[in-house]
């Protein structure tokens, strides 16, 4: 089930933050670069930024999350993407993707993800997202980012 997440309540902070470790660990992984950012945040990180989260809740544990930023009205910028590993391949991420992507006055959304973690950008793809460049945010390590552009009739 899919909620927005409070970011003043402490045991959804810690849990977020949890979380965001395991995840993003397996992105450093696939990229061969431990400075992720999300890896670097602390609770209070989490509890001062001003992306908007909702989460999907298998009973009272999160296991998946999903962060965006509206840029104007119409651009939403999705920061973070995560499932907790062990929750991998079952739709969350899909899921929390395609409950982002309904929000009806958005005509652009924006994403990014290592070049080399071939599940996300394909998930990406799969959703509509389409590459827009690629980015070297550290020596070999390339970030992708993608863009979905909405049509509306």
């Amino acid at each position: 089930m899919i909620k927005q997440l409070e970011m003043n309540d402490e045991e959804t902070l810690e849990q977020l933050w949890y979380l965001q470790q395991l995840a993003y660990r397996i992105e450093a992984d696939i990229l061969g670069f431990d400075r992720i950012p999300p890896l670097m945040d602390t609770i209070e990180d989490l509890r001062q930024t001003v992306e908007k989260f909702y989460g999907w809740w298998d009973g009272v544990e999160l296991v998946g999350a999903l962060s965006y930023e509206m840029v104007t009205p119409t651009i939403m910028d999705i920061c973070r993407l995560m499932v907790r590993p062990d929750h991998f391949r079952q739709g969350i991420g899909s899921e929390l993707l395609r409950f982002a992507l309904q929000c009806p006055q958005v005509s652009i959304f924006r994403i990014a993800t290592g070049v080399r973690n071939l599940p996300a950008l394909k998930l990406y793809e799969r959703e509509g997202f389409r590459a827009v460049r690629d980015e070297e945010i550290a020596s070999g390590v390339w970030l992708r980012h993608l863009d979905k552009v909405m049509t509306f009739e």
